[in-house]
């Protein structure tokens, strides 16, 4: 391979695994290092013959194997029937006929000179906890920090990462919900100001340069295949990462052969706490940064409450609850089970200050409404679970309309809690739990708050 390559391509392709159709690059360049070897093409969607020779489908991207989310179309393209994967087709429809390339010259060398700017210092827990990944990591063994909700997860992170930037290797801290990344990528930025840095979500243009250090959602993975030295999965127990195994495998294609996976939660499963002190290793936090106890929440029966907002009434100790916040003036937050009765809540709220918004999964103007809440413009917000995690705003208040739901389960409880006193500066708030009678997951965050604030580790 010794003819000439263009630097832009290697750069952007290197890792991806990327349609040919989508290159944002002219395609008689594309061709031009196909012929030379600097280019591999691969076929989208592989098809064999199964038993009775039924048709099987494979998913050369995002590795779906499911049979159930492959849909065959007449296709105009091929002139044929073509398979195409509904697993990954946010991301681009992949199908029969459809050509996936991936980089395959020289790889881009990393630079190995980085400025970690982070100023402030690790407590004595932290700094355990951070030794200890870096240790996993140069043992090549994947680690789980099991931290409590603000006890400093990121910034534990630091030093980890900083170390194998400075060896020259290409990282990925990925999460399962875009909030998360939103919120990494400042922190990040600020952290390490000489790297190279790239963000990755629906909706976000990629960069044309070499990314030394990609954040992530993990549904963005299933456009990398063998990128990375080390990945970092934050909230690794979120929806729906926890439930999909085409996520979870595409994390993993993502790393390197024999590179770990790190995980990073405060609320990890039983299964995945059982694997890492099987295979890998696990740091343990129980207190957060400041030193002060996780907020314990504070049941309040909310009596039918969805026939009363359906009737077009806030039930009154929900309302004196927003009212008391707005003349404190206490940012906060209030989680619902559905958007539909939040968004049948909202003009009520609304009576009470017209500012008050609702956010959601699919909100074009949800980041805005967030900014606007970390900025004082607007006092609280409604939202969904989706705000349950990676949003740190001082001072804020949370409660919670029907917490007797199936949806909020003793991990969700818990990491909505996580979102009040997560501030030095206002270590506590309220932490309340409207319900329609109390529910065993309600008692078993209760229980286990209150466990770690009493400095049990155990596991």
């Amino acid at each position: 391979m010794t003819q000439s390559i263009n630097p832009a391509i290697r750069d952007f392709l290197q890792g991806r695994i990327w349609l040919r159709r989508h290159t944002p690059f002219a395609s008689e360049e594309i061709d031009e290092h196909i012929e030379n070897g600097h280019i591999k093409t691969s076929q989208g969607i592989q098809t064999t013959e199964g038993f009775l020779r039924q048709k099987r489908h494979f998913c050369n991207r995002c590795e779906n194997s499911n049979q159930a989310l492959f849909t065959t179309f007449d296709c105009a393209k091929c002139e044929a029937r073509c398979a195409y994967c509904r697993n990954c087709i946010k991301m681009g429809r992949v199908s029969s006929c459809t050509e996936l390339i991936v980089w395959n010259g020289e790889p881009p060398i990393y630079p190995k000179k980085h400025s970690l700017a982070w100023q402030g210092t690790l407590t004595v827990h932290q700094q355990k906890a951070s030794d200890e990944l870096t240790e996993s990591q140069e043992l090549s063994r994947s680690h789980l920090i099991y931290a409590v909700c603000g006890s400093g997860k990121t910034e534990i992170l630091f030093p980890p990462i900083h170390h194998l930037l400075q060896q020259g290797k290409r990282v990925c801290i990925a999460a399962p919900r875009v909030d998360v990344i939103l919120e990494l990528e400042p922190r990040l930025r600020s952290a390490f100001p000489e790297t190279e840095i790239e963000a990755l979500y629906g909706g976000a243009a990629p960069t044309m340069k070499a990314s030394q250090l990609v954040l992530a959602t993990t549904h963005q993975l299933y456009r990398f295949q063998h990128a990375f030295d080390a990945i970092f999965v934050d909230e690794a127990d979120a929806f729906p990462y926890k439930a999909d195994e085409t996520l979870q495998r595409a994390v993993r294609k993502a790393a390197k052969p024999q590179s770990p996976i790190h995980y990073v939660t405060a609320t990890p499963t039983d299964q995945l706490l059982a694997q890492m002190k099987k295979t890998g290793g696990v740091s343990i936090i129980n207190r957060r940064y400041h030193g002060h106890p996780l907020p314990t929440p504070t049941y309040k029966p909310l009596w039918k409450y969805e026939k009363n907002i359906q009737k077009g009434k806030l039930p009154l100790k929900l309302e004196k609850w927003t009212t008391e916040r707005i003349t404190k003036k206490e940012p906060f937050l209030i989680f619902f089970h559905h958007i539909g009765l939040m968004e049948k809540a909202e003009p009520l709220f609304q009576l009470i200050d017209p500012r008050i918004r609702s956010v959601h999964a699919a909100h074009p103007d949800r980041k805005e409404s967030v900014q606007a809440l970390r900025d004082n413009e607007i006092p609280g917000l409604l939202t969904t679970t989706i705000l349950e995690r990676g949003i740190t705003i001082p001072n804020v208040q949370v409660a919670v309309v029907g917490a007797e739901q199936v949806i909020f389960d003793k991990g969700a409880l818990i990491q909505i809690g996580g979102r009040v006193g997560r501030s030095a500066m206002y270590p506590s708030g309220e932490f309340i739990l409207f319900h329609n009678g109390i529910t065993y997951a309600m008692d078993e965050a209760k229980n286990e708050i209150n466990k770690l604030n009493k400095g049990d580790d155990t596991v």
